[in-house]
């Protein structure tokens, strides 16, 4: 038994930031019907290549342990359907721009006169109210609004964003995250709840630190490339063939550094004696580490730093990641089998729980998949679901 077995989920999202949130629930036992429209679907069924025999592998990457539903939200017997659904489900996730689901009819005013107990989370990109709620919010705008393009990227480039969709991830993360809190407390309460979740919120979290040093001094962060504003050495380094990262985040691991790096008398040399010698004077130590550096392989320095002690570690290309022993041994690669493309592989599940795990249980659905075989579960006969097909409900 996992620990979300028996939850139901309605899953009304789509793209990444939703079904990156509804995979975290169904990973862990959730009961997710991913609904979605009829002909069409998620629209990221059709974002490719690559595409494995015309299965986007966008689409695979975030929708495995669900089921897929189509149903039309704009037929008077597409809604019936839906408020059967949602008489029997505990969550319900979208993630439409701000007054679309009041639009159809499905918002949460008017789904929790159906089910008072439901926990409804809505993910868009501002949040559902403010001056900017009914702007579109993609990775790309968020990323830079929500400053983290600012301190990205080397000093003196052009703004980077950050190479992965961190702020559809973070959102469906944090919608997980909201919807577990809900869980319990309706446990104790008997009450649900609404979750409103911002993809700009969730970044502006982040910033912690960053935050933090401009709360106290005023003082505004900017882009050091992989350095650290308050820590060196933090940061990557060349090698002679490679790039490795070097994570010395005290003085005692800075000295176990300077025995690694068979340079013990740079621990009493008072330019760099102290974290805070060594930030003030980063411009002359960064390139004195930089030139031992440069001259053994990256291997060779990484295994030295790591019999040390000294946090570190490779710069991984994705295929390198993907065939790492430590990633391996926990499992975060596995494999699925799927009706159309036969086996594939998936990154595994994140959160591991000893006595009650998730599993990989379900291969991302094709488009309408269990259709016949939720309605069949609702009551409705086959005459009833030919009748829904003929009138496009379906």
């Amino acid at each position: 038994m996992s620990v979300l077995e028996g939850i139901k989920v309605i899953d009304l999202t789509q793209a990444l930031s939703g079904p990156f949130c509804t995979t975290m629930l169904a990973d862990q036992g959730a009961d997710v019907i991913k609904i979605e429209v009829p002909e069409i679907g998620d629209n990221s069924r059709a974002w490719g290549p690559p595409f494995v025999n015309g299965v986007s592998s966008y689409f695979l990457s975030v929708n495995r342990n669900k089921k897929s539903m189509t149903l039309n939200l704009k037929t008077d017997k597409g809604r019936e359907i839906f408020n059967i659904l949602v008489r029997n489900a505990d969550v319900l996730v979208e993630n439409f721009r701000p007054g679309v689901a009041t639009k159809l009819g499905i918002d949460y005013e008017q789904v929790k006169k159906i089910n008072p107990k439901i926990i409804y989370s809505s993910i868009s990109g501002f949040g559902q109210d403010g001056p900017y709620k009914k702007r579109p919010g993609y990775d790309q705008v968020i990323q830079g609004m929500s400053g983290i393009m600012s301190v990205t990227g080397e000093k003196d480039g052009a703004p980077v964003k950050v190479g992965l969709a961190i702020t559809d991830i973070a959102s469906g993360m944090f919608a997980a995250y909201g919807i577990a809190a809900a869980l319990y407390r309706r446990q104790i309460t008997g009450t649900g709840d609404y979750i409103d979740v911002s993809m700009l919120d969730c970044i502006v979290s982040w910033l912690t630190f960053q935050a933090g040093r401009y709360f106290a001094e005023g003082e505004i962060a900017e882009k050091m490339g992989s350095a650290h504003p308050l820590i060196v050495p933090y940061q990557a380094f060349k090698t002679k063939d490679i790039y490795i990262n070097i994570a010395a985040g005290s003085d005692k691991l800075w000295q176990q550094m300077c025995d690694a790096m068979e340079r013990p008398e740079w621990k009493e040399n008072e330019l760099m004696k102290t974290n805070d010698d060594r930030v003030k004077n980063r411009d002359v130590v960064v390139p004195m580490i930089e030139e031992v550096l440069v001259t053994k392989e990256g291997d060779l320095w990484l295994e030295k730093l790591t019999d040390e002690g000294v946090p570190c570690g490779p710069i991984n290309t994705i295929d390198r990641v993907l065939n790492d022993e430590q990633v391996l041994f926990r499992e975060m690669v596995q494999e699925l089998a799927h009706p159309i493309i036969g086996p594939f592989k998936q990154t595994g599940i994140q959160v591991k729980f000893k006595n009650e795990p998730g599993s990989l249980r379900l291969p991302p659905p094709i488009l309408g998949e269990h259709t016949e075989e939720i309605l069949g579960e609702l009551g409705y006969s086959k005459e009833d679901i030919d009748s829904f097909r003929k009138e496009e409900v379906i």
